[in-house]
């Protein structure tokens, strides 16, 4: 222990002898520690951010058509109805089951006529949805059950009719149907027209649609599953049922987020791995210049080995002090690329929340610390293998001449 100590001793006395180039020495481990500790912050983050942009969609999200629905060729006995909505939702362990059909349609606009995307929707379509209400309010029990002509729509349908009058209140007439506007919404997430919801939509009560129509019939067939878990189980129970209830040849497409989600997840993975095998590049660099300074080291104290080989040091002890000095200087880069990349993250804390909010707060993750740190120490003790062995193989008598 008491040569241990000795040896820690000395080799902290010769790097405070050079602290410049010590200090530039553990430059590259700070960079290359910090770059780890980001680069997990980033990923981790990231992947908060996707999962929670595609669970904006829906969370849990189970969803069902029919295959080439509208097509001439098949019988109204292939289509989804309120029935089979009903059906899962008595059969399957769901939240909530939901509904709706589309029909396209016009409206006029400065005497212009532009399409719309009219759109029915069952009792449980918000819950599963989500959608964001920026003026006005959403559909109540009364509406859905008095088939109550009112609507909500896009706010980009309710600027290009209403302009900056307020669309509340107001009236959209399509065609030989006309409805009393009550909300403005929008997706919580943008689907980019991926799903029922278009740029300019108007939702209405499914009742009310199907008054008009005077088919029972729904387009998509929506069921929110209790847990992430339970996914997989729902979707094949919700095309079991709907296989049972409708004639064999009908086909349905049964789909979840999920495939969303893993491809997003192997993206995220990938960025990952090409950052952090940057991240160690950086380190291995950092690493060649501290074994290229423990080089010039060796040369420079070369009679200094040689007295302490002649009053009796072992090759050990040698050894022992070169790889101090070198995990040393790796050791304190790495926990200055470690503070930095904490204090760049608490920074990004405070800075994301105020200007990007809907990317979340990135938070330190022990592992990246502890990886970076680790890897650091390897760095060092790699690094300093060789100078560290080629001093102690010095032989004393050549050292003393030197």
């Amino acid at each position: 222990m008491m040569d241990l100590r000795e040896t820690l001793s000395v080799a902290i006395d010769a790097l405070r002898s050079n602290k410049l180039r010590a200090i530039l020495t553990s430059l590259g481990v700070i960079i290359g520690s910090a770059s780890i500790v980001l680069v997990v912050t980033v990923a981790l983050t990231s992947r908060k951010f996707v999962i929670s942009q595609i669970e904006g969609i829906g969370s849990n999200l189970v969803w069902a058509e029919l295959v080439n629905a509208g097509s001439k060729g098949q019988p109204l006995s292939y289509e989804l109805t309120v029935s089979d909505m009903e059906a899962v939702k008595a059969s399957v362990p769901v939240l909530e089951v939901a509904g709706t059909r589309e029909l396209p349609m016009s409206i006029i606009i400065g005497g212009a006529a532009r399409p719309v995307n009219l759109i029915g929707v069952t009792e449980g379509f918000q819950t599963i949805r989500r959608l964001l209400i920026v003026r006005g309010r959403y559909f109540d029990s009364a509406d859905m059950e008095t088939r109550s002509k009112v609507c909500l729509v896009t706010k980009e349908l309710a600027d290009r009719v209403f302009g900056l009058e307020n669309p509340i209140g107001g009236t959209i007439r399509m065609g030989e149907l006309t409805f009393t506007v009550i909300g403005v919404f929008r997706e919580r997430v943008a689907t980019f027209g991926l799903s029922e919801i278009q740029k300019e939509s108007v939702i209405i009560p499914h009742t009310l649609m199907k008054y008009y129509t005077g088919v029972d019939v729904l387009r998509v067939l929506y069921a929110q599953a209790m847990t992430a878990e339970d996914v997989k189980t729902v979707e094949r129970q919700m095309a079991r049922i709907l296989q049972s209830r409708h004639p064999i040849e009908a086909e349905y497409d049964v789909q979840t987020l999920a495939a969303i989600l893993n491809a997003a997840q192997n993206i995220s993975i990938a960025l990952t791995i090409v950052l952090l095998v940057i991240a160690f590049i950086a380190l291995l660099i950092s690493g060649i210049g501290i074994m290229n300074i423990m080089l010039v080291t060796v040369t420079e104290r070369t009679s200094e080995i040689g007295i302490r080989k002649a009053i009796g040091a072992r090759r050990s002890a040698i050894m022992k002090q070169f790889l101090i000095e070198s995990m040393t200087l790796s050791s304190l880069g790495g926990l200055g690329g470690v503070a930095l990349g904490v204090v760049l993250t608490l920074a990004a804390g405070v800075v994301i929340p105020r200007y990007a909010p809907r990317f979340g707060v990135p938070e330190v993750s022990p592992s990246a610390v502890l990886l970076a740190f680790a890897v650091s120490l390897v760095i060092g003790f790699v690094a300093g293998g060789y100078p560290a062995l080629r001093a102690a193989r010095l032989h004393p008598i050549d050292a003393l001449r030197y």
